[in-house]
C-alpha cells in the first residue's frame, strides 16, 4: 500500500471540475495557441476601486496583523446586518445570527462537516455547483439529487423525493439566482421550501451567490426574507461576483443562531478566521457606493444580450436570463455535453463548460461565463459559429 494512498472518501470523487480545465488551457497557451475561457466563472473586471482603498488602509494598521476571531469583527458583522436590513428588509441579530466565513465554498464544505454524520443524506440540486454534492461525499454521507425541471422554472419537485431518502436527509441546498442554469427562484418556491423543511426537520442552507447579479430590473430576493426561514435555514453570502472579489474569499453565513452557533464551535477547531483586513475590506463593500455595481450589471447586460443573439445566430435558441453570469444552451444536435466542450476547445480553442460537470441533469447543455471582455466574447462566439456551421 503506498504511504500516501488517498482515503476511500476522497478516491469515490473525481478531480473537481476546473482542474481539468485549467490544466488544458495551460497546456494549450503553452503551444502558443490563442485560447478564449468562457468556462470558469471568475470575473474579468478588477475589484472596485474604494474597495481595494480600504483593505491597503486595513493591511497598513498593526492592528490587523495577528490572529482574527472566529466571530468576526463586530463592524463585519454589524455591516453585513445592515446590508440585509438595507438590502433585502432582513433583519440580523449581528452578535448571533452571523460570521465571517473564508468564501462560500469554505462554508458550504464545513456546513457539511458540522451537519452532516456517515449514512444521512443531503439533497442537492442537479445541475448544481460541486460542492453540494462533494461536501457529503466527503464526510461520509450521500447527496440525493434534486433534477431541476424546467417545467417548474428549475425548481426541483419536492413531492418526488423519495421517502427513504427523506427519512435520511438533514441539510438541502438551493441557489437562486442558480448556478449553472441563470434561473432565477420561481414565485412561491422559498415558501414551499420552509414548509418542506419544518415538516421533515431538514436544515435549508441556500447559496446566495448572485443576488447582486442581476438584469432587466429584476431584484433578487434572500431566502431569510420567507416568514419561517430564519427558523429553518442559513444564507451564505458571498462578495466574489458582485464585487469582483473571487481572490479575496470573503462571505458570511447568516440565519438560525443554532446553526450559526455550531459552525462557529466547527470552524474553532479547523481553522483561525478571516483575516481582519480582509474583513474590513469586506464592510467597505457593503457600505459602498451602488454606481459600480450598476455599471459591472449593464456591462454583463451587454455581454449575455451579444451571446444570447450570436447563438440564436448558429441555430442555438436561449432565454436570456435575469441574474448570474451564464448563458445556460442546449448542446447542437449530434453532441453530448462532453463532446461539444471537446469540439470547441480542440478546433476553436473556446473553452466552454459541459453541463454534465454539474449533475447527469446538465447533460445536453453547456454553460458559458460572461467573464471575458467583449471582443473576446465576440471572437469566441464567430470561432463557434465557424467551426459549428
Amino acid at each position: 500500500m503506498p504511504i500516501a494512498e488517498p482515503s476511500k472518501r476522497l478516491q469515490q470523487i473525481p478531480p473537481y471540475m476546473f482542474q481539468e480545465l485549467e490544466r488544458r488551457i495551460a497546456e494549450k497557451k503553452a503551444a502558443g495557441i490563442d485560447v478564449i475561457s468562457l468556462g470558469i466563472g471568475d470575473p474579468d473586471q478588477p475589484t472596485y476601486p474604494y474597495i481595494v482603498e480600504a483593505m491597503q488602509k486595513a493591511v497598513a494598521d498593526p492592528s490587523t496583523h495577528q490572529y482574527p476571531s472566529n466571530r468576526g469583527r463586530e463592524e463585519f458583522r454589524q455591516a453585513f446586518a445592515d446590508f440585509y436590513d438595507r438590502r433585502f428588509g432582513v433583519q440580523i441579530d449581528a452578535a448571533d445570527e452571523v460570521i465571517p466565513t473564508i468564501g462560500a465554498k469554505e462554508c458550504i464544505y464545513n456546513l457539511c462537516n458540522a451537519f452532516l454524520d456517515p449514512g444521512d443524506v443531503a439533497l442537492a440540486s442537479d445541475p448544481g455547483y460541486p460542492v453540494y454534492t462533494g461536501g457529503p461525499l466527503l464526510h461520509g454521507a450521500t447527496a440525493e439529487l434534486l433534477p431541476l425541471l424546467p417545467e417548474k422554472g428549475f425548481a426541483p419537485d419536492l413531492a418526488a423525493i423519495p421517502a427513504e431518502s427523506l427519512a435520511k436527509a438533514k441539510m438541502m441546498f438551493i441557489n437562486y439566482p442558480n448556478n449553472p442554469t441563470g434561473a432565477i427562484v420561481p414565485e412561491g418556491f422559498f415558501e414551499e421550501v420552509v414548509a418542506f423543511a419544518r415538516e421533515h426537520e431538514i436544515l435549508i442552507v441556500h447559496d446566495n451567490a448572485y443576488s447582486e447579479t442581476t438584469y432587466d430590473g429584476y431584484v433578487a430576493p434572500s431566502f431569510l426574507a420567507t416568514p419561517g426561514a430564519k427558523e429553518v435555514g442559513v444564507e451564505v453570502f458571498s462578495l466574489s461576483k458582485g464585487y469582483n472579489m473571487t481572490g479575496w474569499r470573503v462571505a458570511a453565513i447568516l440565519g438560525n443562531a443554532d446553526a450559526i452557533q455550531s459552525y462557529w464551535r466547527l470552524k474553532t477547531n479547523v481553522d483561525s478566521g478571516l483575516y481582519e483586513a480582509l474583513q474590513l475590506a469586506g464592510v467597505a463593500a457593503l457600505e459602498g457606493p451602488p454606481e459600480p455595481l450598476a455599471e459591472q450589471n449593464a456591462t454583463y447586460t451587454r455581454r449575455r444580450d451579444l451571446v444570447v443573439a450570436a447563438l440564436g445566430a448558429i441555430g442555438v435558441n436561449v432565454t436570456a436570463p435575469k441574474g448570474t453570469i451564464y448563458i445556460w444552451a442546449p448542446v447542437p444536435e449530434g453532441h453530448t455535453s462532453t463532446s461539444f466542450a471537446e469540439t470547441v476547445l480542440e478546433e476553436a480553442a473556446v473553452v466552454v463548460s459541459p453541463g454534465s460537470m454539474y449533475g447527469p441533469s446538465g447533460e445536453g447543455f453547456f454553460r458559458i461565463s460572461l467573464t471575458a471582455p467583449d471582443d473576446r466574447i465576440e471572437e469566441a462566439v464567430e470561432r463557434m459559429r465557424a467551426h459549428l456551421s
